[in-house]
């Protein structure tokens, strides 16, 4: 018996010595050494950036154009200008992603700024030929302003999520039934889904200033979200939960904040930035094209104009390290998107030539 119980220990030690061999090997690599080759310039203030299943990427740009870009020969097919766009401030079109069974239901889903008085609208399109047509609006009447729109869009399942800014009322994020500062959740068609937290309700989660990055991990749904003077904040968004503005900002740490927090319920970013930084577009990055990016957040940096790697734990839980990359090399890197194969794209928001850039080994 004892015999057999030193066996299983020793097997146990094995496999936890390969473990940890693991995370040290990782640990240990060298710097990534990594290339950039610009795809396209010229643009104006590109907004999402998206790799297709078509190979193609996928852009929008704030004037209300939308684009497909072959990332082999850069040759840009312009799909749709939507006229009704009305660029304010920092207002326009912003947000979009595809349909993830694409070539059996070829939408592309948008947001964007319209209308006087200013008001942001969901719109579903129709894809065919090179060309967009038919939309629908799905969701209209979200507050706008020149600032604080949100808008990243993102598909997880059957499920579509939506970012929205406060568009600089303090009144609206802890107020469920306004669409403004929150992380909204639609069918694909626009209904609202029955298990939602509030019935008949698209809000999902509330209490946001500015989240402008949203990305799936396994079944963790994570945001970048901008602060005001402090607390730029990465969060795990969970459902029907109150993220804290503008009572709170980043942790509950403060003491005027510290009761608020017990009151609500509220939920503490997993990671902060003061001074901040302006961060934006997430992706989440798992492949062995680049060792050095597995099991990270791949955050893009408008202040602070950079790629910022988030390295997660083993339960994607925590950020476990962070590590810059191109710094100042670009300017306001606004999203960021990756290939199958596992390349990396960013595209710039300077405002004038902007440019779509491609990162490899």
């Amino acid at each position: 018996m004892k015999t057999i119980y030193c066996g299983l220990l020793i097997v146990f030690l094995c496999i936890g010595c390969k473990k940890n061999r693991q995370i040290d090997e990782e640990a240990n690599l060298p710097d990534a050494t990594l290339k950039t080759k610009v795809l396209a310039s010229g643009l104006n203030l590109p907004w999402e950036i998206i790799y297709g299943a078509d190979q193609f990427i996928w852009f929008t740009e704030k004037s209300g154009k939308i684009s497909r870009l072959n990332p082999q020969t850069g040759e840009i097919v312009r799909l749709l200008v939507i006229n009704e766009v009305r660029v304010n401030g920092e207002g326009g079109l912003l947000g979009m992603t595809l349909h993830p069974n694409f070539s059996a239901n070829p939408y592309v889903y948008v947001f964007y700024g319209y209308g006087n008085p200013y008001k942001n609208k969901l719109v579903k399109f129709s894809y065919a030929n090179n060309a967009l047509s038919n939309p629908q609006t799905l969701l209209d009447n979200i507050p706008a302003s020149t600032n604080h729109n949100g808008s990243r869009l993102l598909i997880v399942g059957d499920k579509l999520f939506i970012t929205t800014g406060d568009a600089e009322d303090l009144s609206t994020p802890q107020d469920v039934n306004s669409l403004a500062g929150k992380i909204l959740r639609l069918n694909l068609d626009g209904s609202i889904p029955a298990d939602n937290p509030f019935a008949n309700n698209p809000v999902w989660s509330y209490g946001h200033r500015n989240a402008q990055g949203l990305v799936a991990v396994g079944n963790k749904l994570f945001a970048s979200e901008h602060g005001p003077d402090t607390d730029d904040e990465i969060n795990i968004i969970e459902k029907g939960r109150n993220y804290g503005w503008p009572n709170v900002r980043g942790l509950c740490n403060e003491t005027n904040e510290r009761p608020f927090c017990t009151q609500n319920n509220v939920v503490e970013s997993i990671m902060q930035w003061t001074p901040t930084i302006a961060p934006s577009g997430l992706t989440y990055y798992h492949s062995d094209y680049i060792p050095q990016f597995k099991n990270s957040l791949l955050l893009a940096v408008l202040k602070g104009a950079k790629l910022t790697q988030l390295k997660l734990d083993e339960t994607q839980s925590s950020i476990t390290g962070t590590k810059d990359f191109f710094v100042n090399a670009y300017g306001r890197i606004r999203a960021v998107c990756q290939s199958p194969e596992g390349k990396v794209y960013i595209c710039t928001s300077n405002g004038a030539d902007d440019k779509i850039i491609e990162i490899y080994k």
